[in-house]
């Protein structure tokens, strides 16, 4: 499974907790890179993406990608809930493995962006026979805001993501509802509210916070990340923001042996990724690699014609003194 987080207005990202990896990089998608779609017309001029991706016969399939303007977005599973339907003359018909490149192909931000969201039809129509589509729901950010954009049995389903949180299962307006359930939670010390005639006294650090979940699954995830993002300090430096927005993503991340699937595989987080979008720099961090690399997309050929791939660095340097 997955969370991924909106930060400051500026940081977005995601772990991606699965079981197997699909030789994703870093890979840039440059303006001149013709973007084809099952339905609509090939697009030769677009903005730029960068994000991770499984590159296949010369296609990204993203699984997170940030543009040249800031536009961040996110795919994360959605298994019993997502559902996909046949083309609709009426509608934009685009598959889920080309929602993110036809997005942020083609939008600048969130509100330009949501007119035609509200449009769009996902396509039960898969890559090919042997890659299956994945049951996914979506995050998009920009500096101003974040949606999340479901695509159910009811139809499309656009919310406003107030909170800059999304995992999986349940839907999002249900996730929104159960935090109702932890609005007592503080950073502060409590006052004992359970009786005045008791004598009960706070006797470790971090009690206000008694109840925060801190199992793995979904809704859990949901919740803490939520607290943690709502109640983060961090100084007003690139440095200690960037490094505060991976550890509220390793407060959710997946250990191996933590989550056992049913076929007996070991769900781990693969990687945890933050996208500046002030300088359009992806950042990443591996299971197996703590340190933090980047790449950076204004360094880069952005007039390209061809896609360019960064295989991710897995291997951790230990500096010993």
């Amino acid at each position: 499974m997955c969370t991924a987080i909106a930060y400051k207005n500026r940081y977005f990202g995601r772990n991606l907790d699965y079981d197997i990896s699909y030789g994703e990089g870093i890979t840039l998608c440059p303006h001149s890179f013709p973007l084809s779609f099952t339905t609509q017309p090939t697009v030769t001029k677009h903005y730029a993406i960068m994000g991770m991706a499984t590159v296949i016969d010369d296609y990204p399939l993203f699984f997170d990608a940030i543009n040249e303007k800031g536009l961040f977005m996110a795919g994360l599973l959605f298994p019993e809930s997502a559902k996909y339907f046949p083309e609709n003359s009426e509608k934009i018909n685009i598959t889920p493995f080309e929602f993110i490149p036809y997005i942020l192909g083609s939008f600048s931000s969130v509100s330009e962006a949501k007119a035609t969201l509200e449009n769009i039809n996902l396509l039960d129509v898969p890559f090919s026979k042997d890659l299956p589509l994945s049951p996914l729901h979506w995050i998009l950010s920009d500096k101003e805001t974040s949606l999340t954009i479901e695509s159910t049995k009811y139809g499309m389903k656009i919310y406003d993501n107030m909170v800059g949180v999304l995992t999986n299962n349940p839907p999002f307006d249900i996730q929104l509802y159960n935090l109702s359930n932890f609005m007592g939670l503080s950073p502060k010390e409590p006052h004992n509210t359970f009786s005045p005639s008791l004598p009960l006294s706070v006797f470790s650090r971090g009690m206000g916070a008694l109840g925060l979940p801190g199992d793995f699954s979904s809704q859990s995830r949901f919740v803490k990340a939520c607290f943690l993002k709502e109640n983060s300090a961090s100084e007003d430096t690139e440095f200690s923001e960037i490094n505060q927005f991976f550890h509220i993503l390793e407060s959710v991340a997946q250990i191996r042996g933590s989550v056992v699937t049913e076929s007996g595989k070991l769900e781990i987080t693969l990687y945890s990724s933050c996208c500046d979008a002030e300088k359009g720099i992806y950042y990443y961090k591996t299971y197996d690699n703590s340190n933090l690399n980047g790449v950076a997309m204004m360094d880069k050929d952005l007039e390209a014609k061809h896609l360019s791939f960064y295989p991710l660095i897995k291997d951790t340097k230990i500096n010993i003194i």
